[in-house]
């Protein structure tokens, strides 16, 4: 998959894939006009969003409603170094959810892969270019 980055302006940066664009800024204080998540916090939520593709797949091929099925995501840092310790994923079931399905809703929501590329994580390679201008 290749993804292009760009830079539109001030503090935006932009990823563009599959005929889509995720925009990203900083906030104010970080230099930014705050008109769109932080790459971070873009970061953040596909962990959440991704978990919710598989509750929401889970109730779907059983014919669950999923109406009022939410997960509820909260980031713990550590203050010494900023950095991410803990990643906290609680699903909100609908109403009249099975009590059958609890645990294994829960099981289904751990195969997410964004979670699973963090627990194993790729390497990276960073290189340089020229810049080849379209004829």
């Amino acid at each position: 998959m290749e993804i292009t980055i760009d830079f539109p302006g001030g503090s935006k940066v932009d990823a563009h894939f599959g005929g889509f664009t995720v925009k990203t800024d900083q906030p104010p204080g970080g230099g930014g006009e705050g008109s769109a998540p932080t790459p971070f916090a873009m970061f953040l939520a596909s962990i959440g969003t991704c978990a919710g593709i598989y509750a929401l797949g889970f109730c779907r091929q059983r014919g669950l409603a999923t109406e009022g099925l939410r997960i509820i995501q909260n980031v713990q840092s550590n203050p010494a170094t900023a950095m991410v310790e803990l990643v906290g994923l609680e699903i909100e079931l609908p109403r009249n959810f099975p009590e059958k399905y609890r645990e294994a809703i829960i099981h289904s929501v751990e195969l997410c892969a964004v979670k699973k590329h963090l627990q194993q994580p790729p390497r990276f390679e960073i290189s340089t270019r020229e810049f080849a201008p379209a004829l």
